[in-house]
This record gives structure tokens, C-alpha cells and sequence, in this order.
């Protein structure tokens, strides 16, 4: 069958998916050209989650920007770990085959951890998973190591309600550096926290897993980041220890994570702009590849509440594609989607005129 059949097949026969038509703005300018709510902003788009809808009405405060708070600590660990990763490159020549595909299975798993787990379901509550599935993402997340998912999916719903100013964790208004690795080595912006601390977590605080994790997460990390993936080619195939410690472990772990990083800064600086160009975020396949679907981030920031993060589905989108296997599966089901003619209404009216139908 081809692709795009079994695609139409996966996403009709299997389970349910809500189409959402898009919602007017919410914000508008009322007679005196202040900024006030739309009345007829529809509360039942996406009852459950609210939180990580756009708010144009946050401005910064005006004044200086306080100054960085280095975190010490965060900055040696990851030079260490960038460094340990580089030496790791010069040993890919000599590793066995089995450690370069567990490598990539590792990194593939670990990825899904991020964009289907933490992003997708967790940050953005854009489909509905069953026990199993969301038992695979919880442990997938956790050797992806970026934070246990409480925290993540609270710094991103923050990232996209407030995104681009001093409540966004990762600014890319502050540089390509900050959005992608310094914000994590620096204390947070004030307004971060006093943002992030007004956000309806109840969700989260009510998933057993997502709690479980958080509670255990030290150890669990540690087990499942960088002791197992380090002593399975070790003792299964005979691969030495240095070539596991430093190309299954470290190499991939800093591979894991600069993909995601890229998303933060390279997706929001390059690339075009076809759904909104009054925002920073843009399409940048590139990011795509190595982030397994997320590099669509004009569409993402335009539709936030979309479970595929792009107008087309499985291309270069593996993330969408594992959603909608799950879904043929019975354990992912209501991948809520926007309407094709809310997609054109939207590219009509704000995008740059780089979209193939403009």
C-alpha cells in the first residue's frame, strides 16, 4: 500500500482524530487601541489545556536585564561532557557494528522520549496515550536526560504562552548561544519563575508516571542515561568499555541534546515563515532531521495544539509517524489536528508568502 494510503488508513480506521477549525485571536484592540480578550474566543478549542497559547498582551518590563548568575556547576559538566564527546568521534572508525546501531536506537528512543513524550503529549496535550505507551515515553524520557518531564513540559508551555521575551526560558532574542545551551548555565530571569508559577500544572500533578519520574529521577537517570547504555555493548558483543562509555554514552547523549537545542535557537532564528511572520519561529528542515519531526516551528508556534507539528504529517516527521503506528496500535488515540482551511485562512492572512500554496 502506499505511503500516503496507509497513512489516510492509519489515521481513519484506528482511532479517532479531532480536527480543530482555528479559533480568532484572542487579544484584540478595542476602540481606544488597547488591548483587551475577545469575547468570542471559543473556550472549548482544547478544554484541557490553555496554558501554552500565545499571550501577545505580556510585555518585558522596561530597565536593565539583570545580570547573568553563572551556574558553575552546569557549565564544567558540560564542557566535560562536550569534550568527552568529541574524543568520542575520533573512535567511531573503530567501534563495532553493533555498538553504532545501539547508539542509534538509543538516540531514536531517547528522541521519542522528548518530541512524543515530553513535547507532544505532556507540554501540549495534543493526543492521548494509554498506560503502555505512556509507560515506553516516561523511560524514553528519562534517558533522554533533559529534565524529568514535569519540569520540561512546565518550561516549555512558559516558552510558547510568553515566547521570545524575559518569561521565555530560552529567548532567542538573546542570541543564538543563549537560546540554544547558555540559558542552562545561567540562573533563570526572574520573570521566568514569577511566569512559570502562575501556570495550571494540574495536569501534570495528576499523571502518576509523570510524578513517579520526578521523584525518582536522580537515580533513574543514571541507570538509564548512562550506566545501561554503557555496560550493553561491554558485555553483550565484547565492545570495549572506552568505546562504550564514550560513543553509546557520551557522543550520543550530546547528540540528543543538541538536536533539541536546535530547536530552541536555530528554528527560531533561520528558515521561513509561512503561517505567521509577525513571530520569530520558522520551518527549518535541517532541524527536522536531527530532531525527528520538530524542525517545523512556524507551524508549531502558529498551531501549538497540532500532535504532528506540521501541515505534512509523516514528511521528514518520524515523531508523527510513531504517533500514528501507535494509534494503529489502539494506544494513542484523539491526535487533535488542524482544519486545511483554517491552515490556507491562516497562511492568507499572516504568512510570508513562502507557503506552496501562497
Amino acid at each position: 500500500m502506499p505511503a500516503h494510503l496507509l497513512q489516510d488508513e492509519i489515521s481513519s480506521s484506528y482511532t479517532t482524530t479531532t480536527t480543530i477549525t482555528e479559533p480568532p485571536s484572542r487579544i484584540l484592540q478595542n476602540g481606544e487601541g488597547k488591548l483587551e480578550k475577545n469575547p468570542l474566543y471559543p473556550d472549548d478549542v482544547r478544554p484541557e489545556m490553555k496554558d501554552d497559547i500565545y499571550d501577545p498582551s505580556y510585555k518585558d518590563k522596561e530597565g536593565p536585564r539583570p545580570k547573568h548568575e553563572y551556574v558553575w556547576r552546569n557549565i564544567i559538566l558540560m564542557f566535560l561532557l562536550h569534550v568527552g564527546a568529541l574524543y568520542g568521534i575520533t573512535l567511531i572508525p573503530t567501534c563495532k557494528v553493533y555498538t553504532w546501531l545501539w547508539g542509534f536506537l538509543y538516540y531514536m528512543v531517547s528522541a521519542l522520549g522528548i518530541t512524543a513524550g515530553a513535547h507532544r503529549l505532556w507540554s501540549h496535550r495534543s493526543y492521548k496515550a494509554r498506560l503502555p505507551l505512556r509507560l515506553f515515553l516516561i523511560i524514553a524520557n528519562t534517558m533522554a536526560f533533559q529534565n524529568d518531564a514535569y519540569e520540561w513540559a512546565r518550561d516549555h508551555r512558559v516558552h510558547h504562552k510568553f515566547s521570545e521575551t524575559d518569561a521565555d526560558p530560552h529567548n532567542a532574542r538573546r542570541g543564538f548561544f543563549f537560546s540554544h545551551v547558555g540559558w542552562l548555565l545561567v540562573r533563570k530571569h526572574p520573570a521566568v519563575k514569577e511566569k512559570g508559577g502562575l501556570l495550571d500544572l494540574s495536569d501534570l500533578k495528576a499523571e502518576k508516571l509523570v510524578m513517579f519520574q520526578r521523584r525518582h529521577y536522580k537515580t533513574a537517570v543514571l541507570v538509564l542515561c548512562f550506566i545501561l547504555p554503557t555496560l550493553v555493548p561491554w558485555y553483550f558483543w565484547g565492545e570495549t568499555f572506552q568505546h562504550s562509555l564514550y560513543v553509546a554514552t557520551l557522543l550520543r547523549y550530546t547528540l540528543v541534546l543538541n538536536a533539541t537545542w536546535l530547536v530552541n535557537s536555530a528554528a527560531h532564528l533561520y528558515g521561513y515563515r509561512p503561517y505567521d511572520k509577525n513571530i520569530n519561529p520558522r520551518e527549518n528542515i535541517l532541524v527536522s532531521l536531527g530532531a525527528v519531526g520538530e524542525g517545523f516551528h512556524n507551524y508549531h508556534h502558529t498551531f501549538p495544539y497540532d500532535y504532528s507539528t506540521s501541515e505534512y504529517r509523516w514528511h521528514v516527521n518520524f515523531t508523527t509517524f510513531f504517533i500514528d503506528c501507535m494509534a494503529a496500535l489502539g494506544l494513542a488515540y484523539d491526535r487533535k489536528r488542524v482544519s486545511k482551511e483554517a491552515i490556507l485562512a491562516r497562511v492568507k492572512r499572516t504568512g510570508d508568502g513562502s507557503h506552496k500554496s501562497g
